[in-house]
């Protein structure tokens, strides 16, 4: 998709700022996990009910499914207030849709996938600056 312009609809240019906001925070997410020894297995995992954000492996026991929330401080300020932090905005739905697409995965995958003893499903909060600067990461560890 072509770059957005002035001339194009604001709904347009909205999603794609969405979009781009949505995988720097995935590649922040990513870069942290890798910090934790994590290989990355799949990214943006889609299927026909919906996306899997990040499928990581500790290379042990450990195979992680990772939603990934994004938001951006703006304003001047270091961070948001309660009701807006990325992980406030993850849904019982969400939920339950991320636990729906991750058997449909391994069951899918159950020849070329890694051999896991624990199966965990993570939170990732990102919280970015005007200029896209991590301000916070937040990773909970078996969310749900």
């Amino acid at each position: 998709m072509a770059d957005p312009t002035p001339n194009d609809p604001p709904a347009r240019r909205r999603g794609d700022s969405r979009r781009a906001l949505g995988s720097l925070g995935e590649q922040l997410a990513v870069e942290h996990l890798r910090r934790l020894d994590f290989v990355i297995v799949a990214r943006n995992v889609r299927t026909r009910h919906g996306e899997i954000d990040l499928i990581a492996f500790d290379g042990a026991r450990t195979l992680v499914f990772a939603e990934v929330k994004t938001r951006r401080a703006t304003g001047g300020r270091r961070g948001l207030c309660p009701e807006d932090q990325p992980l406030a905005w993850l849904k019982r739905s969400q939920r339950e849709r991320l636990r729906r697409l991750a058997c449909a995965w391994l069951y899918e995958n159950a020849h070329n996938r890694p051999r896991a003893h624990t199966i965990r499903f993570d939170a990732i909060g990102v919280i970015v600056d005007g200029h896209g600067g991590l301000l916070r990461l937040d990773h909970i560890e078996g969310a749900w």
